[in-house]
């Protein structure tokens, strides 16, 4: 987490994905981190004094092609569902990305619970720009398809088991 906080004023939460030592102390001097926005896939360098650094130990593993999301927790399988993904021209980024934000929405069509993630899609016209969201579905009947603008719909019922289990923080890793 940023000391800084993002306009909104919400903490800026990072993903760190490495590190570099300072060859003195032997302490953390600068990490590596996934960058939010677009283009999607951007890595950047932060001075360790600027971030907090807490381990995460979940991750969402998610398979466009077989429409399938995991949540893995201590390298044990959770969770696992079939999803929708963004249809054809508005497909589901790929590579990896983060949790950001968790939040109850007031849009029905995001269902019962969604995650903000760090992903962008091609629609730079949705909200937040095009931010690929982890959500909940009242139409279960999509599932197993790509059908989103970008989006990964999970049930109901397993987006709010989700909400128990996956922080801000989580790395998302989705692949073809």
């Amino acid at each position: 987490m940023l000391r800084e906080f993002r306009s909104d004023f919400r903490p800026q939460v990072v993903l760190a994905v490495s590190q570099r030592v300072d060859p003195d102390t032997g302490a953390p001097a600068w990490y590596r981190i996934v960058v939010p926005g677009r283009p999607n896939g951007r890595m950047g360098w932060i001075p360790a004094a600027a971030a907090d650094i807490n381990p995460v130990r979940q991750l969402i593993h998610i398979d466009r092609s077989a429409r399938r999301l995991e949540v893995w927790n201590r390298g044990r399988l959770v969770l696992k569902t079939t999803v929708a993904v963004g249809a054809p021209g508005m497909e589901t980024p790929l590579g990896l990305f983060y949790v950001t934000w968790r939040f109850v929405p007031s849009a029905p069509v995001l269902g019962r619970f969604a995650f903000e993630t760090s992903a962008y899609s091609r629609l730079s016209d949705w909200p937040g720009g095009g931010i690929v969201g982890i959500h909940g579905t009242f139409a279960p009947e999509l599932l197993g398809r790509a059908v989103s603008h970008g989006c990964v719909r999970v049930s109901n019922r397993d987006i709010l088991r989700m909400r128990r289990i996956v922080p801000v923080g989580t790395p998302i890793r989705i692949v073809a």
